[in-house]
This record gives structure tokens, C-alpha cells and sequence, in this order.
């Protein structure tokens, strides 16, 4: 089909050094502009981001520092993009939460005045999410081709979301799933070990996801500025961060945790204390052992000491 357009529509896909917006970089843009008469223009850039990549985003996406070493800073890029999109409207996949402000982002960023007000958006994500709901009404819909009577009493949706399960074991059985990193498996199996594995897709430590696991199974925190840092990082560098976790609005549960990590942290340090006062102890040197002294009887007074002493004193 088709798209039957009045102007240009831009659907883009940005690369980056992470996800939040106002921190992180672009690493890579691409561009296909869809023209009213059906044609289509592509502008693909890599773009030196000015800061590392982060080895878990560049697992993600295969762009490495190495990658981007020699490539042209956004700056250098900015006109060349804002004049390729021109005066079209803006399309992509989660575009509105993640491309389009990362995008604008790093426009204003570099002082180039892009101008939104007149574009249209079109997300394709949101498409197929109110399309395809990812309810549990839906869900028992389509896997188990029936209808929830009472839905949303606590019975009736706990039934459902098993028989749900179920038919999604019979379902998967066999399917291949492949996930970001191009790993292929069969995750969909009987067994509560793999499902959890499976649906615990951000690895979360505590629930609420503000500390997750790396790829290395560290305790990660993963918001605001010490984003992508271990936690036992930020300690090294800024101990006074679990005094402010610990006051500030965060879940009991997130910060039983951080307890737990804290007091290994400060086990770790104290030991390495130690061993570093032990190194730093003065060793004793060999020396001969003293011979033991003599014990002499003492000399028996006699006349002329007697008069020495007379002598001496006066007396």
C-alpha cells in the first residue's frame, strides 16, 4: 500500500550512548523520507558523541568507540540533518518517548533552531500497542480464544492468567526467540527456572528497577547521573550517594538492598584496611641473639673503699 501523503514523512532511528535523554548522545541517525509521489530519500550518519559508549549499550547496537573514533561530532552534522528533514513530518518505532527528544535534544544542544510546532508524529509503536492491547482481557483472548467472566475480581483474573500461561506453554513449545543481542533460543518451557529467566527482561535487583545487573551479574544502578555505574562504584567515588538513597523517596525493598550491598561494600574495605596495615607493619631484622648476662656476686667492701668514700663526701 501506499502512503498517501501531503508532505514529506521523515521515520527515523537514532543509535545512542544509553537512554536518557538529556545525558546521553547519538551515535548513529538514519533517515528514510517517504516523498508524496512514492519516492525515497536515505541519510545514514555515525556520529562521534564526544564521551565513551558504554559496553553495555554498544553490545546492544555494535557501534564501539573505535567504531565512531574518526566520525564527525553532532555539531558538524546538525545542518546537514535539519535541512535533509526539512519541513517533513517525524515517523519510528517509540519514537515520541525516546527519538524525536533525543533528537531535539541534541539540536538545541548545538544552537540549530529546528522547529516542531507545525509536524506531525507518527508512532508506530503506540499503533500496534492500542491495536494489539497487552491486556489481560486481550491476552486471554487471543491465547485462550475466550471471554473473562467478572473481570477484574481478584478470582477470576488469577484463573485467568493461568490458563493463560498454560496456553502459552502449548503455544511456544518450540518456538525461537531472539533477543537483542542476536542470541537464539527457545526460552518458552515448562519450567519455572527458564520463565523466570525469561520474564525478568531487565534483570531488576529491586523490583522497582533502580538498581539492575549488568551482564557481569553486578548490582547496577540505573537512573539519574551514576546511571550504568555499578553500585559499589559510586561508593568508591561518592559514599555520601547511600545516605541520600537511603533518605529519599525510594521503596523500602529498593533500599533493603542497597543495605545489603553497602554493608559488603564496607566489609570489603575494612578487610583491605587491614591488609594493608599488616603490609605496612615494620618486619624486626635478624639479629644475633645477646649473650645472657653474667650474674656476679657483689665485691666485699674493704677498708681503703671505705676511706675513698670519707673522701668524697667530706665525711
Amino acid at each position: 500500500m501506499k502512503l498517501n501523503l501531503k508532505r514529506p514523512l521523515a521515520f527515523f532511528d537514532l543509535e545512542a550512548t544509553g537512554v536518557n535523554v538529556g545525558a546521553d548522545r547519538i551515535v548513529e541517525i538514519a533517515i528514510l523520507k517517504a516523498m508524496p509521489d512514492g519516492s525515497e530519500q536515505i541519510l545514514t550518519k555515525r556520529v562521534h558523541p564526544g564521551m565513551p559508549i558504554p559496553l553495555a549499550s554498544s553490545l546492544i547496537h555494535g557501534i564501539y568507540d573505535e567504531d565512531i573514533q574518526n566520525e564527525p561530532t553532532f555539531d558538524q552534522l546538525a545542518k546537514e540533518i535539519a535541512e535533509f528533514i526539512g519541513d517533513a513530518d517525524l515517523a519510528g518505532y517509540n519514537s515520541n518517548k525516546f527519538d524525536i527528544p533525543m533528537l531535539v535534544e541534541e539540536f538545541l544542544r548545538v544552537g540549530v533552531d529546528f522547529d516542531m510546532s507545525n509536524r506531525k508524529f507518527v508512532d508506530v509503536q503506540n499503533i500496534f500497542h492500542q491495536m494489539e492491547q497487552r491486556t489481560l482481557k486481550a491476552a486471554y483472548k487471543f491465547y485462550c480464544n475466550k471471554d473473562i467472566i467478572n473481570a477484574h475480581s481478584a478470582e477470576a483474573d488469577i484463573k485467568a492468567t493461568y490458563e493463560v500461561l498454560l496456553a502459552q506453554l502449548d503455544k511456544y513449545k518450540d518456538q525461537e526467540f531472539e533477543d537483542k543481542q542476536g542470541h537464539k533460543s527457545k526460552p518458552v518451557q515448562n519450567d519455572v527456572e527458564a520463565l523466570h529467566l525469561f520474564t525478568n527482561i531487565n534483570k531488576p535487583v529491586d523490583f522497582a528497577g533502580r538498581m539492575i545487573y549488568n551482564e557481569n551479574g553486578e548490582e547496577t544502578i540505573n537512573f539519574g547521573k551514576h546511571k550504568g555505574k555499578t553500585v559499589e562504584q559510586v561508593f568508591d567515588v561518592e559514599p555520601s550517594y547511600y545516605a541520600w538513597m537511603k533518605q529519599g523517596d525510594f521503596p523500602l525493598y529498593t533500599k533493603k538492598k542497597l543495605d545489603e550491598i553497602w554493608n559488603r561494600w564496607s566489609k570489603k574495605k575494612e578487610e583491605q584496611k587491614q591488609a594493608r596495615q599488616q603490609n605496612q607493619a615494620p618486619k624486626p631484622q635478624n639479629q644475633a641473639p645477646r649473650p645472657p648476662k653474667e650474674n656476679k656476686p657483689a665485691a666485699p667492701v674493704t677498708n681503703d673503699m671505705l676511706e675513698q668514700l670519707k673522701m668524697k663526701f667530706g665525711k
